[in-house]
């Protein structure tokens, strides 16, 4: 009887010495796993950020093309004759003193003010049909479309 206690005993030991650091290697695995996932989350986080601006940045341009196409309406006349054509500018005209002028630099101001510094704007007007173009560059979003082009361009047409 007391050998096969002692027997036991030793067994007993043998098994909780094997054990011994499985519970740290189990908490290490979690840990490991943990920071992969958080890791991940903080990736889609980044990316999610970036096309949630490079939304804004489209919604903004055509908000802009709107404004300027306003702007025409209200001085339609001079729309027509072709008074607002420009071609693709990104440094605001000059404003001198006649309302048209006034109307391209505070609509080439208020694009570099809303979608930074690169935005540019075209408007081309024929025989009332008019295109407006807003131009800037994406290149926070990364490369866009097959050809990973960063800049990018809204175009909007309209009668006037």
């Amino acid at each position: 009887m007391g050998n096969t206690i002692h027997s036991r005993q030793r067994s007993i030991n043998v098994s909780r010495a094997s054990i011994r650091g499985a519970g740290l290697i189990e908490v290490l695995v979690a840990v490991l796993i943990m920071a992969i996932g958080l890791l991940g989350i903080a990736a889609m986080q980044a990316t999610a950020l970036r096309n949630s601006q490079s939304s804004l940045e489209r919604s903004q341009a055509v908000v802009q093309s709107y404004s300027i196409i306003d702007a025409m309406r209200a001085n339609r006349v001079v729309a027509l004759a072709g008074g607002y054509n420009m071609g693709m500018t990104c440094a605001p005209p000059g404003g001198g003193g006649s309302l048209v002028a006034n109307d391209q630099a505070i609509w080439i101001r208020d694009l570099q003010d809303t979608m930074g510094s690169t935005a540019c704007g075209e408007v081309v007007c024929n025989a009332g049909n008019c295109t407006v173009t807003v131009q800037w560059d994406d290149s926070r979003a990364g490369p866009q479309g097959a050809t990973g082009d960063t800049e990018q361009a809204v175009e909007t047409q309209t009668r006037i």
